[in-house]
This record gives C-alpha cells, structure tokens and sequence, in this order.
C-alpha cells in the first residue's frame, strides 16, 4: 500500500470522450477506475482526523479510514490536502474525488453530495467532576458559561439559553483557561478539543450535556450518484465488520454510536 500526497494545484486534464451527447462520457468512478488512483481530500492540520507526524507522514482517522478505502477499491489513495474553507472547491473544481470530514448542510448540500456519517462530531457542554448535572438547557439557568465568539456554541446558547451567564473570549484558548481557573463553572466546546486537552493532560473535567450534534461526513462532486453509492457501500461494510469502530477507538477513545453505527444501513 502507498499513500501518497498529491498537490492541490494540479487539475486533471478533461477528457472528451462523448461523440453524440455529454451525457456519453465517462463519470468519476469511471475516471477513478481508469487512472487507478482516487484523490481524497484531506485536512492534515485537523488531529485525531488528520495530522502529519515528525516524518512529515500524514496521521489519523481518515488516514486510517483512507487505507481501508485504498484496499477494498483495489486503487492508489492520492491524498489532496486542504483547509477548511477550500474544501468545497476543491471538489467542484476537480481537484479531488471524494472530500473527508465536512460537515453536512442544507447550504452545501446544494453543491455536493454527501455520503452517510462516519465519524462523531459534537459540541458539548463541560464541567467540573461532581458538578450538578445538567440534563437540558434549563438546568443552565444562571449557570457561568464560558464560549469563545463568534463560535457556533456562542450563537446556539444566545439563542436558545437566554438565561445562562456567557462568558464570551476572543479564542479557544482563553475559553478554556477561563474554565480551569474557575472563572466559569462550564464551558462549551467541541468533542475533538475536549479529546485534545485529555491528552495534554489538562485537569479533570467531564461532558454534561451535548449541545450540537453534527456527525462528519464525506461528500463527492454533485451528481456522481455511481461514485456517492459506492463511498455509501464501503462505509456501510467497514461500519459492519467492526473495522471503523476501531479507529474510532483508537483515534477518538471511544465507540461509535448506535446511531452513527445504523446511519444508511
């Protein structure tokens, strides 16, 4: 197997190939299954989903996840590294074939398709060990709150717990330091930097509500239902055979959930 990275400024050429109509030619799957190669986007500065190691090798679940992919297709991954805003482009310009880790919207949606879920994504409300428990948005009556602006938590608890104490700040940083020295007595941020600050060895706090689910999704370009069915069937059989919950063990400590599990199957 060799995962190899392929340079986001490199277009394939366009091939013609239909005599009588456009819709003749050949789709992406087609175009996947000539060349041998599938071109995954990817995020490497997005750890536990994609990082680079100190040999400058990319790392992490969809890494892993890619590997899996690479083998079931009987193909060559190209990795195309991306960003979080030229995700999207990346696809509808041709850059690559399949996007990992985008989250799905109605907005996008109308641009991309997008695969069932494969990987959690949530953001929660966190407290200290032994705090009252927090069952729903009432229960934040009156309660400290840390946030960082201009965050989608910010937005979500301005308008839907009008009676908690916010506690706004410039960057996740200084949200995080406002809840560890007692500032505020919750804070809200998403599961991948709660993940984070538990390796880093940050004192012990503990998920009391979760206030956004949003799992993570992959998308292909818009009307490549060949290529959309394939990615829906792969994910569906690695859920099925156990293999993606293990690099969600290993790279998120912790199982997938049921729902996340039966999600297209």
């Amino acid at each position: 197997m060799r995962l190899s990275f392929h340079p986001a400024s490199l277009c394939a050429a366009a091939v013609l190939a239909g005599l009588f109509t456009a819709s003749a030619h050949a789709d992406r799957l087609d175009d996947i299954t000539a060349r041998g190669v599938v071109r995954v986007g990817i995020m490497t500065d997005y750890p536990p989903f994609g990082s680079v190691d100190q040999q400058m090798k990319p790392q992490g679940y969809d890494i892993d996840m890619s590997a899996l992919l690479e083998k079931a297709w009987h193909v060559r991954v190209e990795f195309v590294p991306v960003t979080a805003p030229n995700r999207v482009p990346t696809l509808q310009t041709g850059k690559a074939d399949i996007m990992l880790n985008i989250g799905r919207s109605e907005e996008r949606a109308k641009v991309v398709d997008f695969t069932q879920p494969y990987a959690p994504y949530f953001i929660g409300i966190y407290g200290k060990p032994g705090s009252p428990p927090v069952h729903g948005l009432d229960d934040l009556k009156g309660v400290t709150v840390a946030v960082t602006k201009g965050a989608i938590e910010e937005r979500l608890l301005t308008e839907q717990a009008k009676d908690a104490k916010l506690s706004r700040f410039d960057d996740n940083a200084s949200t995080i330091a406002a809840f560890f020295s007692g500032q505020s007595s919750t804070m809200a941020i998403g599961n991948v930097i709660a993940l984070a600050l538990r390796q880093k060895g940050s004192p012990a706090f503990e998920q009391k509500l979760i206030l956004l689910n949003s799992p993570v999704h992959a998308a292909v370009p818009k009307g490549e239902k060949r290529l959309l069915d394939k990615m829906n069937g792969f994910l569906s059989s690695i859920k099925a055979d156990g293999s993606l919950n293990a690099i969600s063990q290993k790279w998120m400590q912790q199982p997938l959930s049921a729902d996340l599990l039966q999600a297209g199957s």
